[in-house]
């Protein structure tokens, strides 16, 4: 079997070839994300024109909060986070905002990471309450009272209808532009 690979994206070509061999890209994505991870400490913000910013528990805490009422399918349980949104945070670290999301804009990722490895994906317009109406938060407060064993941060997404894409242990946001290059193409050749 040979494969040949055009026009593909460093950020895709992993996941790609994942999927077609088995390897361990998928197997570190679809991990049991219920077993018991190290909780968060501090929170790093990286953008991609290089900004870093790192957040601790009482940083975060100190900015203005946001309460969000979901429900959490996997407990089956009412839950009232509070957090900063996350369009607040991103803001703090340059990324455009608002009227100025546009155009080639509307290509930005945001990845959320937990300590355990585990990644989701937004896009901008998803977490901008000026495009979107749901709110992404980071929240550090369940109830009123300290995320426990989630870790001092947790990402909450209020309009999602199972909490697939909520980080626990949240560690990291990484922000990303896309370009608008070609789909990865594969093709596989079946030699006789």
């Amino acid at each position: 079997m040979t494969l040949v690979m055009r026009h593909w994206q460093s950020a895709l070509i992993t996941p790609v070839l994942a999927l077609v061999v088995g390897g361990p890209a998928v197997v570190a994505q679809q991990m049991e994300h219920s077993a018991p991870s190290v909780p968060s400490t501090q929170l790093t913000v990286k953008t991609y024109e290089g900004k870093t910013l790192t957040f601790s528990p009482e940083e975060l805490a100190a900015l203005p909060h946001k309460t969000v009422a979901v429900f959490n399918a996997h407990s089956k349980t009412n839950e009232s986070y509070s957090g900063v949104p996350l369009a607040d945070l991103l803001g703090k670290a340059g990324v455009p905002l608002g009227e100025n999301v546009r155009g080639k804009l509307f290509m930005i990722g945001i990845v959320a990471e937990g300590m355990d490895h585990y990644s989701v994906l937004y896009s901008l317009a998803e977490v901008d309450p000026t495009i979107h109406t749901g709110d992404v938060i980071v929240a550090d407060t369940l109830d009123g009272q300290k995320l426990g064993k989630d870790g001092a941060f947790k990402m909450v997404s209020s309009e999602e209808r199972r909490p697939a894409r909520w980080v626990r242990n949240l560690t990291a946001i990484s922000v990303s532009k896309w370009s608008r290059s070609p789909p990865c193409i594969m093709e596989v050749h079946h030699d006789n």
